[in-house]
């Protein structure tokens, strides 16, 4: 009688692609793996892994389509000898994400590693500086790279190309860190401290953008993907001046009142009335703080990075901190790298006064704003959407076009701060506020905003003007060569 025949194992790594990859779009890339010759208990180990896995080799590559837009891959087998990099997992790697450059597609990766495979020692240790080099020249050519953390991902991998991703999730529950903890343990002889290491700990701090199943994150990626890979051609923008305030219809101080009113509208409202938005979390390496927002947004056929002071955010748990700039800084990079334009949205009452904002820097964090928000390669749009006090104002201010709502205000401290260093007394505060023109129709007036945008009663109005006052100052700003703008306007000032 005739033996059965085995049915043939599906790679894990297979399975998952095809809950996010769209239905029967993988192909492979992959040749035979060549393996240095490290003696029979190796070739074994080799074979019985290919055995209990049906992979070859502990990453697969290829490309696919999510939501329709072509995209490599890199997935890692982690029941291959526990997704571990050897000579011939690196190669295969690096000849992946090079190929990925050369056709100039997204490249998103799911890694599951415990790290080096130690039976080939350092020279597959060693490799990873490659994959992470050829990581970094793909995102330099303005292309998208983007991480999902699998179940688990520590050692090596992890410390290259599992963290390089401009954008990155994790699975649920995922252990996700350096040391795996049964290494911890064998060299610190005590357990390590439970849940640092998971992937929902880690979104807390900002490590991670979001964690997310499969079937939330193929529409994660496809939201992604819209906005980084297959941009639409712009529309046309209305020909005709833009509507803009000249004269104040209220006191200054009635604006500073107004700015401040609970029921003002503010990023949240912005973003919720874009097109798509994929919103992101913290600086990408462990610090997060809420009172600053990041995203990728589309506003109609305008697509841009978002950064911005979240004004609900602040009054439930703080001013704005060291982390919220570093957070804005992580935006200008992603921009950058991703060649998209720039919106920062001021809307603050200052940044934070406290012991932990000296020790992290708090002063320094503006100025590298200043300077980095300056100097930016990508067009810039500023809008002022609110109040803008202090130094935590200042640090989204430099932009190539500049809005102002027609309450919105911009002063070195809230008008009572500076009333008290001018008067020992907060009570001057309205009188200061016309003295130093901090409204808005000043500050078009001297230069630092471009236009006053008219703000009718109505809430929802208010939003829908400024999202097309963004649509078309995105455009003109497209039209720019950046950085010149922004800096003649602030040179032209100090003069």
């Amino acid at each position: 009688m005739d033996e059965p025949t085995p049915t043939p194992v599906v790679p894990a790594a297979l399975v998952f692609a095809g809950q996010v990859l769209d239905a029967d779009s993988f192909r492979s890339w992959d040749e035979p793996p060549r393996y240095p010759d490290d003696g029979p208990s190796y070739a074994d180990d080799l074979a019985r892994a290919r055995a209990r896995s049906g992979a070859d080799e502990a990453a697969l590559t290829g490309e696919g389509r999510i939501g329709g837009h072509r995209v490599a891959v890199l997935l890692s087998e982690f029941t291959f000898l526990a997704g571990s990099i050897g000579t011939a997992t690196a190669a295969r790697l690096l000849r992946a994400v090079e190929r990925a450059t050369a056709e100039r597609l997204p490249l998103i990766a799911f890694p599951a590693s415990g790290g080096t495979r130690m039976q080939e020692g350092t020279p597959a240790f060693v490799r990873m500086i490659a994959i992470a080099n050829a990581v970094a020249a793909h995102k330099a050519a303005g292309l998208p790279y983007l991480v999902h953390l699998r179940h688990p991902t520590t050692g090596g991998v992890l410390a290259s190309w599992g963290s390089l991703g401009q954008l990155t999730t994790a699975e649920p529950g995922a252990l996700v860190g350096f040391l795996g903890p049964r290494v911890y343990q064998a060299l610190y002889g005590a357990p390590f401290p439970e849940g640092v290491q998971r992937a929902e700990h880690l979104a807390r701090f900002g490590t991670v953008d979001a964690v997310l199943p499969a079937g939330e994150l193929r529409q994660w990626l496809t939201a992604a993907l819209e906005l980084l890979a297959c941009p639409r051609p712009p529309a046309a923008e209305p020909s005709g001046p833009p509507a803009s305030v000249t004269k104040a219809a209220v006191p200054v101080w009635e604006s500073v009142a107004r700015t401040r009113r609970p029921d003002r509208p503010g990023l949240a409202e912005l973003l919720a009335g874009a097109d798509t938005v994929v919103p992101l979390s913290g600086t990408g390496a462990g610090e997060r703080d809420d009172a600053l927002r990041l995203a990728l947004a589309r506003f109609g056929d305008r697509r841009c990075v978002v950064v911005g002071h979240d004004r609900a955010a602040a009054a439930a748990h703080g001013p704005v901190g060291p982390g919220a700039l570093r957070t804005a800084r992580r935006g200008m990079r992603l921009a950058a790298e991703l060649r998209l334009p720039l919106l920062t949205v001021i809307d603050t009452h200052g940044a934070l006064l406290s012991r932990s904002a000296e020790e992290g820097a708090l002063a320094g964090e503006i100025a590298r704003c200043v300077a980095e928000l300056s100097a930016l390669p990508v067009p810039v749009v500023s809008l002022l959407l609110g109040e803008g006090a202090g130094g935590a104002a200042l640090a989204l201010l430099p932009a190539d076009r500049a809005i102002a709502a027609e309450h919105a205000w911009l002063s070195p401290l809230p008008p009572e701060g500076a009333s008290v260093i001018l008067h020992r007394t907060p009570d001057r505060a309205p009188q200061l506020a016309e003295q130093q023109r901090i409204g808005a129709v000043e500050l078009a007036r001297e230069g630092v905003v471009d236009r006053v945008l008219p703000e009718p009663q109505a809430p929802a109005e208010f939003i829908q003007r400024a999202i097309a006052a963004v649509r078309e100052e995105l455009a003109h700003a497209a039209a720019l060569t950046p950085p010149g703008p922004r800096l003649a306007r602030f040179r032209d000032l100090a003069r």
